[in-house]
């Protein structure tokens, strides 16, 4: 049975398992290594952006392996932290645009306001939740125009589970997980070992056998990039782990979570030259490498020549298929947005919500060599 036609099975038994209290997920695929087909290496890197999120609801099993089956190279998440210290798959620190929490009113007294990132925040948030209270939730589409018939029917998984999706995969498909809001996590979860937040993370990896650095034989085996927006996290896991990582970038007037700077200083000469010994690649908000002025492209900076000069990759982020994201200069055509990117910019990944898009372009435009 093709993978394909394996989904809809596959969703309809997740649902039944939810249903028994099962568990959702197989244990990491058993198969030799050397008889999946490789990851490409050829072309720029399609990434998962949160999963098939085009599709059904960010960072549920089903929005990933949508995502592998349309062809993704990596499947990309956000981690943060339980009240009880499991890590999840999970963007927003807090539950009120991505889950139904709100419909659970058993719940209703767990509402707080915390400072994230130099701003108050009212809402429902992962910290003062256990696992098991969170696998009540459903996920839900975070954008009112995208399908909404899957709102309710999966749950959050953890970062085991996500890592048993990739693993699990027909062919060796990586992932990226991001080190996310690790200063408002670490302010609000301890682990009783005495451990950080990062700490957690790269232990999870390595239990999982993800080492190596970048284009290593370890690394092509099992493929994966650390992100994260707070570069004191990438340097402190950099004696931990030699697994390549990537510095997030966002627009550059904002401050940084983990410092006094700005992406602006962040993108500075200087500063790329710090992060260099410590990253492989940079990942910015696209408009932070092209400007935009009232939905039209401006003259691109030279953020890309600047980090591909110090062997830095460039991944932006994040490229959406809906007319309300296309910048008006590509016509409603998410395949003149790519070619802009990948021929004219010469970036080395992208960050897409629509995995399928992107890999049937890159089809057209330059398939793979057929040993791979």
């Amino acid at each position: 049975m093709g993978f394909k036609n394996f989904l809809p099975l596959l969703l309809l038994s997740l649902l039944i398992a939810e249903c028994a209290s099962r568990p959702l997920y197989l244990l990491p695929s058993l198969a030799k290594a050397g008889t999946k087909k490789p990851l490409q290496t050829s072309r720029p890197f399609n990434v998962a952006h949160r999963g098939a999120n085009g599709e059904f609801p960010e960072e549920t099993a089903p929005a990933y392996m949508r995502a592998i089956d349309e062809g993704a190279d990596f499947i990309e998440s956000d981690i943060l932290s339980t009240k009880d210290g499991v890590l999840i798959c999970h963007h927003d620190v807090n539950l009120d645009d991505t889950t139904d929490v709100a419909d659970h009113k058993e719940f209703s007294d767990r509402k707080r306001t915390y400072e994230v990132q130099g701003m108050n925040m009212t809402g429902f948030f992962t910290v003062d939740f256990t696992l098991e209270e969170l696998k009540t939730l459903g996920a839900k589409q975070r954008y009112p125009f995208r399908d909404q018939q899957y709102n309710g029917k999966f749950p959050i998984i953890t970062l085991d589970e996500y890592i048993a999706i990739a693993l699990n995969a027909p062919r060796v498909v990586g992932i990226y997980p991001e080190i996310k809001n690790p200063v408002f996590i670490n302010q609000q979860v301890k682990w009783a070992d005495g451990k950080k937040f990062e700490d957690k993370i790269v232990a999870t990896l390595k239990k999982y056998g993800y080492k190596g650095s970048y284009m290593s034989k370890d690394w092509l085996k099992q493929p994966i990039f650390i992100q994260s927006f707070a570069a004191t996290s990438l340097v402190y896991i950099s004696n931990m782990t030699d697994s390549p990582k990537v510095f997030l970038i966002d627009d550059v007037t904002i401050l940084t979570e983990d410092t006094n700077k700005t992406y602006a200083e962040i993108t500075s000469d200087a500063y790329l030259d710090y992060i260099k010994p410590y990253v492989v690649g940079i990942g910015p908000w696209k408009d932070t490498i092209v400007p935009v002025i009232d939905n039209r492209l401006t003259t691109p900076t030279d953020l890309v020549a600047r980090a591909h000069s110090r062997n830095l990759q460039v991944h932006p982020y994040t490229y959406r298929n809906e007319n309300q994201f296309l910048h008006s200069g590509f016509h409603q055509d998410a395949y003149l947005e790519y070619d802009y990117w990948i021929n004219k910019i010469g970036v080395d990944g992208l960050f897409t919500d629509f995995t399928g898009s992107l890999h049937n372009f890159q089809e057209l435009s330059s398939p793979l060599p057929k040993l791979q």
